[in-house]
């Protein structure tokens, strides 16, 4: 199942395409429309018998408050299928993502939990920002904490395929405001188990626009939510994990001058004296 929590129509259509686009076309699309003031039933109607999809509006926007309660309540459209999936509404695959992710389940007898292809940035006009950020076919869930912490690369939600047994054992995603660090921590819970499987031969291209989360930004109320969700991200990896002191200092300290650099002095003060972080 490969699940859309759809909000933007600027660049769906580029998604579709790319579903459109698979050779195997052994997946069901379900799209969930948080209430969103764009309108993507036209669109919609020009990829009927592309490819299966099942599309449901929610009378009452949820992104708005939490965004991984609504990345959930678009899963529960679902029906039990094995695998899930978390796109984007403007993020794009390649055509052999399906393909390999079955080449992948269907050789191997070991236990797999989670599986991430190869990562690429894309721009708001589809141009390649960065190269894959390669992993080994196989990695521990402390060799992710530690690329993770050493900011080697970047981690999205929409690179991931997980099995709904893992998705249920940890009661779903990882809630932190504006869903910040939430994929990083909901990835290292879902792979504690088993490690995660990477399929090298096949990419997701994330969206990085002016008109995403991760953009950077000036609004001091997004910049408090953000600085507060990376405090929880810390609070989780000590709760959950071993993680050098040093380590977590020097990522905490890199996202907080990242979050600041475009704030004036004055502001970032006020940003830091919240009692809220």
């Amino acid at each position: 199942a490969i699940i859309i929590p759809f909000y933007k129509l600027t660049f769906f259509e580029a998604t579709l395409q790319s579903l459109a686009h698979q050779i195997d076309k052994r997946f069901k699309v379900y799209i969930g429309d948080d209430a969103s003031p764009e309108d993507c039933s036209a669109l919609l109607q020009k990829f009927e018998g592309q490819f299966n999809f099942k599309y449901h509006r929610f009378e009452t926007n949820l992104g708005g408050t939490s965004l991984t309660q609504q990345w959930e309540r678009c899963i529960a459209l679902s029906n039990n299928e094995e695998w899930l999936m978390v796109l984007g509404d403007d993020d794009v695959l390649d055509n052999n993502v399906v393909e390999e992710f079955y080449k992948l389940i269907e050789k191997n007898t070991f236990d797999i939990s989670l599986i991430r292809f190869n990562h690429r940035v894309i721009d708001e006009y589809g141009e390649l920002k960065s190269m894959d950020f390669q992993c080994k076919k196989y990695e521990n869930t402390q060799d992710f904490l530690d690329k993770l912490l050493s900011m080697r690369e970047t981690i999205t939600a929409s690179e991931f395929i997980f099995s709904r047994e893992v998705y249920i054992k940890n009661n779903g995603f990882v809630d932190f405001p504006l869903a910040w660090f939430s994929d990083y921590a909901t990835w290292l819970l879902f792979s504690k188990s088993n490690g995660i499987y990477q399929i090298q031969n096949a990419s997701v291209y994330w969206r990085l626009s002016k008109m995403n989360i991760s953009s950077k930004s000036q609004d001091i109320l997004e910049i408090e939510l953000k600085i507060r969700s990376l405090f929880l991200f810390m609070s989780f990896l000590q709760s959950f994990f071993n993680v050098e002191k040093q380590k977590q200092i020097s990522f905490a300290q890199e996202h907080l001058s990242g979050l600041l650099s475009d704030v004036t002095f004055y502001n970032a003060l006020g940003v830091l004296k919240k009692k809220s972080i």
